[in-house]
């Protein structure tokens, strides 16, 4: 197919983007210009995207250093640390074309490096006032915050980090390829330990990885790794772009975790935000030069009040490099695999003061209202990412569902792979908070399942990390709030509530894994209904790590119902790494959805989904449609035992179709469904 025929394919797959043709074109063909800009006057994307082998501080093979930065509105630079004794103005650079400063330092007589491994450093800018700033370099590869108890205040110090080379860390295992369908373990580093503390990449590669293999994941999504001053951010206030976070470990630390995942087969994506940075000047980017502007816009277009954070200028050239050459830091150094876009909305939206409101009317995605910077950025972002390693999956967590957003550059989109499923977690727990069971709409519910584009892929999820934090609940602890406390034990009370809750939380899962993606996710903890929210060590909690862990002793414990959770977990995601319904083309198919009934039926990939959601009918020989004729088989049934269930139904039974058609399929089985149950049907 010609670049021009795939140009037009988007529009050919969707007739209603005819109207906005050229403003599709118009983004696409900044894009083109940006790389013809690129190819001019750095020689390629490669080399473009490389900035950090050009930029910050580099150790030669003959012991000189060469160091060098970005400051357009500096008088002056210099470079101090330990290696001068803290003299601030002894070492000077000089000042390059396009507001880039050098600095050369040649061995030391005997032939050693001025500067040592883990030698502190900071960068001394002359502001255009003339005064003397400290700074760390924007390309700090390891900063460190002090312990409390040094008393030198919270700001993180910047060390440079070039082990001798017999203690490097060496990868070992090949990066895998991408699996067939992604099941995505989204995790935090810190929190992945019972301890009451932070926990370790080592921790994580040799306690928490095994677990999430065992569970039937093929890919995890880490967060929190760019280094944050603000632990209870989640990592999205980043200050140094370049640092793994050295609260959970060194550098090498990390490449270990990276590299135990690969060992055993797994897909490695970061948790990329590059949609803002953190305000703080001292040991962030902001105001590196002395200035509002330099990395960021300056005036009201370069704050983000809603987050009090700095956003990033991307018509800035050296700005550009910087962010491409940060995701190519992270591939090229650690070996993650993928990425996983941040706030892909507010990029193209907070411009225009655009809410996460959108009523799905074309003029929202190609008026005004978007950032065209944000989306070049994005697309070139991909397009780089993409040209390096076909391997690479990108994700943009977009809640707008922009058209082309998830179609490749060569049809002049976006360039992701997928999109995240946002309104999804938020469906469930509008439905679990606002409303009774008996008065849930089926029909809504499926809407929200489904309602995705054709040919731009959705990674479905049932609950978001932000419903694990203080100030809202899981959906364990929508469906059984203060009940965990006091019935989780096999041996205590019957409860309604535990036995509503489990059920419910067993067929949200399943139905939004076969129902509403190509993709699917789940946050740490969540995959047993993990009982208790995320609060991070703070003042107002006494700086406690009470909440800011994961209770595994709970699913490893046989008299407690969290096994149960976690057992269907692992038997969903083994089922679908057998029969692969999301890696398909098939979207599926909804045969039935009755309002009165709770009953939904659907199939997909050879397979028949049936869901009983009513409160208390059972239904004996229920009609479900099927496409194919013959016996079909359980291969997964919420109602055994094994998963917390009343085993009311024989999962070795046979059933026979009808060539009767019925909902819309060829033909139709009778099978029996209790209230809250769900099944998987294949054919034998």
């Amino acid at each position: 197919m010609s670049k021009a025929e795939n140009l037009e394919q988007v529009f050919v797959d969707d007739p209603w983007l005819n109207p906005y043709k050229g403003e599709i074109h118009r983004r696409h063909g900044i894009v083109k210009d940006w790389i013809r800009r690129i190819d001019e006057s750095e020689g390629g994307l490669e080399n473009f995207s490389q900035g950090y082998k050009y930029f910050g501080i580099h150790i030669q093979h003959d012991n000189s250093v060469i160091v060098r930065e970005w400051a357009p509105a500096a008088q002056a630079l210099y470079l101090t640390g330990d290696f001068n004794g803290w003299q601030w103005l002894s070492h000077e650079f000089k000042k390059l074309p396009f507001g880039k400063w050098e600095l050369l330092l040649p061995p030391r007589e005997d032939g050693s490096c001025q500067i040592k491994h883990l030698s502190e450093i900071k960068i001394i800018v002359r502001t255009q006032s003339g005064q003397l700033v400290d700074r760390l370099s924007p390309w700090a590869k390891y900063v460190v915050q002090p312990p409390k108890t040094a008393g030198q205040g919270t700001n993180y110090k910047q060390y440079v980090w070039h082990p001798p080379g017999h203690t490097k860390y060496h990868f070992r295992n090949k990066r895998p390829k991408v699996p067939r369908s992604l099941r995505i373990y989204e995790c935090h580093v810190g929190i992945a330990t019972e301890k009451y503390e932070i926990g370790s990449y080592r921790n994580f590669a040799d306690d928490v990885i095994p677990r999430i293999v065992r569970q039937g994941y093929n890919a995890i999504q880490v967060m929190a790794i760019m280094e944050h001053a603000y632990y209870a951010s989640f990592g999205y206030q980043v200050t140094s772009f370049f640092a793994a976070s050295s609260r959970y470990g060194t550098p090498d630390d990390l490449k270990y975790m990276v590299d135990t995942a690969h060992k055993h087969g797994l897909y490695v994506m970061l948790d990329v935000v590059h949609s803002h940075a953190s305000k703080n000047v001292q040991d962030g980017l902001n105001q590196f030069d002395g200035t509002n502007a330099c990395f960021f816009h300056d005036g009201g277009r370069g704050e983000h009040t809603l987050w009090d954070s700095r956003l990033f200028n991307y018509n800035e050239f050296e700005v550009l490099r910087f962010l491409i050459s940060n995701l190519r830091w992270w591939y090229d150094e650690y070996f993650f695999d993928g990425f996983r876009f941040d706030g892909v909305t507010s990029m193209l939206y907070h411009s225009h003061g655009i809410g996460e409101g959108f009523s799905g009317h074309y003029d929202e995605y190609f008026g005004l209202n978007v950032d065209t910077e944000s989306f070049v950025y994005l697309s070139l972002a991909n397009k780089i990412l993409h040209d390096l390693d076909p391997n690479v999956i990108t994700i943009a967590e977009d809640v707008s569902g922009m058209p082309t957003l998830c179609r490749t550059f060569n049809e002049a989109g976006g360039g992701f792979d997928y999109r995240l499923g946002m309104a999804i977690p938020d469906k469930w727990i509008k439905v679990l908070k606002e409303e009774k069971d008996e008065d849930w709409n089926i029909g809504n519910i499926i809407h929200t399942l489904t309602n995705r584009r054709w040919k731009e892929k959705t990674i479905a999820y049932a609950e978001s990390h932000d419903q694990a934090l203080v100030g809202d609940k899981t959906l364990a602890f929508w469906l059984m709030d203060k009940e965990m406390y006091t019935h989780m034990s096999t041996l205590s009370d019957q409860s309604l509530i535990i036995d509503r809750g489990l059920a419910l939380h067993k067929m949200i899962r399943l139905i939004t894994n076969g129902l509403g993606g190509e993709a699917y996710l789940n946050f740490i903890g969540n995959e047993f209904g993990h009982p208790e929210w995320l609060d991070f060590p703070r003042i107002g909690n006494n700086e406690s790590f009470h909440y800011a862990r994961r209770q595994w002793s709970l699913i490893e414990n046989d008299l407690l119902k969290y096994q149960f959770l976690n057992n269907w977990d692992r038997a969903m995601n083994f089922a679908e790494e057998k029969y692969g319904w999301l890696s398909t083309n098939d979207a599926g198919f909804v045969s039935w959805k009755h309002e009165d009934d709770k009953v939904i039926t659907f199939d997909r990939c050879g397979l028949v989904f049936v869901f009983n959601f009513h409160y208390s009918k059972s239904f004996t020989d229920y009609r479900v449609g099927v496409e194919y004729p013959g016996d079909y088989k359980i291969i997964l049934n919420s109602d055994a035992p094994e998963y917390g269930g009343f085993n009311r139904v024989d999962s070795t039974k046979v059933h026979q179709t009808f060539p009767e058609g019925y909902a819309g399929r060829r033909n139709h089985m009778c099978v029996y469904i209790p209230s809250r149950t769900a099944f998987v049907f294949a054919k034998v």
